[in-house]
């Protein structure tokens, strides 16, 4: 993934370990006008998904359907809209530099136990978020 430069974003430790995405927002946008998030399922199929991201940047993440994806994921300093976590989606097999997509969200927060992610969505003449509330298993 590109590295984009800007200020320092919370230690990479503080993603580490098992979350709980429990709500989905929106900001300036109504739930219809995001049919599909991350090229996966609709933003509320996340709701009560589980996301594992291990201190090798591997991880995965598996909807309340039990569909799981396995993911490769980073935090950098990002750009004017604040620190980034970035994550591509890993085919069993697949080495993660050989995908060339992925997904950024803005990091609202990170507590180390509550963390919320920004997805930025342009919609024609307005733009928006969905926001991505998580709470720490373990």
């Amino acid at each position: 993934m590109k590295q984009p430069t800007g200020p320092a974003g919370p230690a990479h430790a503080s993603f580490e370990g098992t979350w709980t995405l429990t709500t989905v927002t929106y900001t300036t946008l109504a739930e219809n006008d995001v049919p599909s998030a991350f090229d996966q399922a609709p933003p509320k199929d996340f709701t009560n998904s589980t996301w594992q991201l291990n201190k090798d940047e591997t991880g995965s993440y598996t909807l309340a359907n039990g569909t799981t994806q396995n993911i490769y994921w980073s935090v950098n300093g990002g750009d004017a809209l604040g620190a980034l976590f970035h994550f591509k989606k890993i085919n069993k097999g697949q080495n993660p530099d050989d995908v060339s997509t992925g997904y950024q969200m803005v990091i609202s927060q990170n507590t180390g136990t509550a963390m919320t992610l920004k997805f930025l969505v342009y919609m024609g003449n307005k733009n928006g978020y969905v926001v991505y509330s998580f709470v720490k298993k373990s």
